[in-house]
């Protein structure tokens, strides 16, 4: 018995990544798509993206992006940023604070923190819990340099066999003794060198848990467009052009 998954996370309103990942999804023969989070702010499609999530019925965590939307709560500067894009991340979030439609901040209050999922293959209970960045907050970096020690006593305590999580827009996979740690990257807004869209697609099977990262193309110049020509600062246009970051 074979069981599939697509984890899918930060969005971050770039409705033509999505699609183009959901497209690849379901020429894989993929049904079982669950979403990380992040689905708003930096492209010009937050609620675009809300409404695609909702349409295809994808179970959704609340990332912190939606978070703060959602219960508009204060800006906070983030200590790894430069003053550059302090400045411009606080202009594109007012600006999704504006245009998210109250429907949609209602909708994304009720999306829950993390799902847990619990597979019965042959004689064994197969364990994956979803978070957006980490067991404890909506705010931690998990990075793949991060050490697994911590945090691989509450997960077998809880009998987890895979965490799986985004935030960082860095996709890796490392295992750590008995579960395996994943992030699955970004759909929107990639910080790896190659921008392209990332998903994790896990399989399930009577013999273990496997896990791989996809990697999507999508038109990057037309969202970069998109950006140049919308209220959202240039800034993150020039984020997608640049090879690196």
């Amino acid at each position: 018995m074979k069981i599939q998954l697509a984890i899918i996370s930060d969005i971050h309103a770039n409705i033509i990544a999505l699609d183009e990942v959901l497209t690849d999804i379901k020429k894989r023969g993929i049904t079982q798509i669950y979403c990380l989070g992040d689905l708003v702010d930096f492209a010009p499609w937050g609620n675009e993206v809300i409404e695609r999530i909702k349409e295809k019925n994808i179970p959704c965590l609340l990332g912190n992006h939606d978070q703060r939307i959602a219960f508009d709560e204060t800006i906070l500067p983030l200590p790894h940023h430069e003053a550059l894009e302090t400045i411009n991340r606080e202009i594109a979030i007012n600006l999704s604070k504006k245009e998210i439609t109250s429907v949609h901040k209602n909708w994304l209050k009720t999306l829950p923190y993390n799902i847990e999922l619990t597979f019965k293959l042959g004689n064994c209970l197969r364990k994956i819990l979803l978070v957006h960045a980490s067991l404890e907050s909506n705010d931690e970096y998990i990075h793949e340099s991060t050490p697994k020690s911590e945090l691989f006593t509450p997960l077998r305590q809880r009998a987890v066999d895979m965490l799986i999580m985004g935030h960082t827009h860095h996709s890796y996979i490392q295992k750590y003794k008995e579960v395996l740690f994943i992030n699955c990257g970004s759909v929107g807004r990639s910080k790896e060198k190659d921008k392209k869209a990332s998903y994790a697609l896990v399989t399930l099977t009577d013999e273990g848990i496997d896990a791989q990262i996809v990697k999507v193309d999508y038109p990057i110049k037309q969202v970069i467009d998109a950006i140049y020509h919308s209220d959202i600062p240039d800034f993150y246009g020039d984020f997608l052009s640049a090879e690196d970051n």
